[in-house]
């Protein structure tokens, strides 16, 4: 099992500021390389302009008090 496959829930953030960009609204399923990319893909397609945000941006598990203000 991933790392992933066990949050609660998971996001984009910024990799310079660690500020969350976005919550992922689906379960992560699948392997870490699999949801990261499930994860982009589904950003990219609701933000087309979001190429170059992308680039700077990773998948990661939210904190606790993320998962519950993101409900």
């Amino acid at each position: 099992m991933g790392k992933f496959e066990s949050a609660m829930a998971i996001g984009l953030r910024n990799k310079e500021s660690d500020k969350l960009i976005v919550v992922y609204p689906f379960k992560a399923e699948g392997s870490d390389e699999e949801i990261t990319k499930k994860v982009t893909d589904w950003y990219y397609m609701q933000h087309c302009s979001a190429e170059e945000e992308l680039r700077n941006a990773y998948v990661d598990i939210l904190t606790e008090a993320e998962a519950k203000s993101a409900k």
